[in-house]
C-alpha cells in the first residue's frame, strides 16, 4: 500500500524569504509561515495559537517566491513533509520542513509587496534558523 505525504498550509510569511543558490546556480528559498487558529475556552475567553512552519522551495518556484513574496504576504502552500538531519559540532540535528511544490499568493492583486510588508496585523517575527544548515 502506498502512503500519502501532502501538506497544505494557508498563512502569513513571518520574514522575507532567505534566498540561496546551489553551485550550479539553481535557486533555493527558505521561508517561515505562520498559521493561527482561535477558539473560545470553557470560560468563554478567546484563545489563539500560532504554529510556525519552515518551508523550502527549489528551482522555478523558488525564483517566484524570491521575486514576489515578502514578510507579511498571505500564501497558500502545498508540498510534502520532509525530515533531514545533519551533524553540528558532533550533535545530530533534525530539521522537519515542508518542501513546496505549489504556491498561491492570497493578497489582493492591487497590493504591492511593500504594502504587504506594512500590513497592520503582521505575525510576530519567526524564530531564526541556523544559517549553516546544509542543503542536499
Amino acid at each position: 500500500m502506498r502512503g500519502v505525504n501532502k501538506a497544505i498550509i494557508i498563512g502569513s510569511v513571518g520574514k522575507d524569504p532567505e534566498v540561496r543558490a546551489t553551485a550550479s546556480g539553481d535557486c533555493i528559498v527558505n521561508l517561515s509561515v505562520a498559521t493561527s487558529e482561535s477558539w473560545k475556552d470553557k470560560q468563554g475567553n478567546k484563545q489563539e495559537s500560532t504554529e510556525w512552519h519552515r518551508v523550502s522551495a527549489f528551482g522555478k518556484l523558488a525564483e517566484i517566491i524570491r521575486d514576489y513574496v515578502v514578510k507579511g504576504s498571505k500564501v497558500y502552500i502545498e508540498g510534502k513533509i520532509k525530515t533531514r538531519s545533519y551533524d553540528k559540532d558532533g550533535v545530530k540535528v533534525y530539521v522537519t520542513e515542508i518542501v513546496a511544490n505549489e504556491l498561491q499568493m492570497l493578497d489582493s492583486r492591487g497590493q504591492a509587496p511593500q504594502q504587504a510588508a506594512q500590513a497592520p496585523q503582521q505575525p510576530p517575527e519567526a524564530p531564526s534558523f541556523d544559517d549553516d544548515i546544509p542543503f542536499n
